[in-house]
């Protein structure tokens, strides 16, 4: 149940993350999720989470030399932050940046 209200949650604040052009809501997050341009959330998150535990910090959603792409940060426990790079039209991971410790 949690875990259905978190996501719950993190999609309903995607509309303030997309960065797409003049649209940036959660409707347009879902017109292109439903147009199939980029994968679901959903698909992003479980692969993020497999790759590193820890608390979800912030999700966007940007368009990058005409690519959307997810960026997923997360917090471990030691508070290092971890930043995943997702290609958001099909889902493949990108790459990783460490970043500083959340204070």
């Amino acid at each position: 149940m949690k875990a259905a209200l978190a996501i719950f949650g993190l999609l309903c604040c995607l509309g303030s993350l997309v960065a797409a052009a003049s649209e940036g809501d959660h409707d347009a997050a879902k017109r292109l999720r439903d147009a199939g341009n980029i994968v679901p959330l959903e698909m992003i998150l479980e692969d993020a989470r497999g790759r590193h535990g820890g608390r979800v910090i912030e999700i966007e959603l940007e368009r990058e030399h005409g690519v959307y792409v997810y960026e997923v940060e997360f917090v471990d426990e030691q508070g290092a932050v971890h930043e995943y790079y997702y290609d958001a039209g099909d889902g493949r991971f990108l790459r990783e940046k460490q970043g500083e410790t959340e204070h």
